[in-house]
């Protein structure tokens, strides 16, 4: 793909196996290309392979087979992991294993440091990664006295502080409250819209691919579908079939259709979904 910012090509891993045993594969054969700027989530169920998959995208693990590319460069070209690592960042599912330092403003600043950005541009980097989350008034305040949504906000200001063009999320929401998991979604949703970094959310909320731009379904290792989040949530009962539910409204207008409503499936939010209902009912 033209302007693709990561790209795998036949990718292929497996963990190591105990002794005696065969190694499984965990992904298998994975053809993705993700477009700069671009908002693209990926869902699966537990062990689909999607968090293995992030992990290759900034070369935390690296293929068995096939390759990745970030910005033109391969993930197994060891001299290249630095600028990888510069141009992805990640955020993972425990903020508090992200977070190094006593004071949140030290603790944005230290992915900074370790590039050896000069002090100014430090302070500035910080100032504007925090303001970006909306925690420029929490610069001062202890990290463990913040909330878990709070807290996931402050390391995505540190990987913000590092400038990476793409930010990619493994399962960062997972274990927030539905009040965290909307102060994260709405802080990255205003990156990849204010600033145009390209962000890759891996998720098994299936209401945080709603406004995304591309969803892409993870089963077995491979990529099940790839679609906008409408041509991906029509399709309610192969997403099921592969242990995944799917967005209220859509599941709410599914059983209307099973009961004999004429009704669309493609409502997303909770207006279209009225609306949909509505006009069902006048018929």
């Amino acid at each position: 793909m033209k302007d693709a910012i990561i790209e795998t090509k036949d990718l292929s891993f497996s963990y190591p196996a105990d002794e005696g045993e065969e190694p499984a594969l965990v992904l298998k054969g994975v053809d993705l290309a993700v477009e700069k700027g671009s908002f693209v989530v990926v869902l699966g169920h537990n062990g689909s392979g999607k968090s293995t998959l992030a992990k290759t995208f900034n070369g935390i693990l690296l293929p068995g087979g096939g390759r990745v590319y970030v910005a033109g460069m391969d993930t197994s070209d060891e001299d290249l992991l630095l600028a990888i690592r510069s141009t992805v960042g990640m955020v993972f599912q425990n903020p508090d294993n992200q977070i190094v330092a006593n004071v949140v403003e030290e603790d944005v600043a230290f992915g900074p440091e370790n590039l050896g950005v000069p002090s100014p541009e430090i302070r500035k980097r910080v100032d504007g990664a925090l303001a970006a989350v909306g925690m420029g008034e929490f610069a001062r305040h202890a990290p463990h006295l913040l909330s878990g949504g709070q807290k996931q906000r402050i390391a995505i200001a540190g990987v913000l502080a590092m400038e990476p063009e793409c930010i990619v999320l493994d399962e960062a929401t997972a274990m927030l409250d539905p009040v965290g998991r909307r102060e994260v979604l709405s802080a990255v949703h205003k990156l990849n819209r204010e600033k145009g970094i390209t962000v890759v959310l891996i998720t098994h909320h299936m209401n945080e691919a709603e406004d995304a731009d591309r969803v892409v379904v993870m089963d077995d290792g491979r990529i099940a579908m790839d679609g906008t989040p409408r041509e991906i949530f029509t399709q309610v009962d192969q997403l099921r079939s592969m242990g995944l539910t799917v967005p209220d409204t859509v599941d709410l207008l599914d059983r209307l259709r099973k009961d004999g409503f004429d009704v669309p499936l493609t409502a997303l939010t909770v207006e279209e979904c009225a609306d949909a209902v509505y006009g069902a009912m006048a018929k």
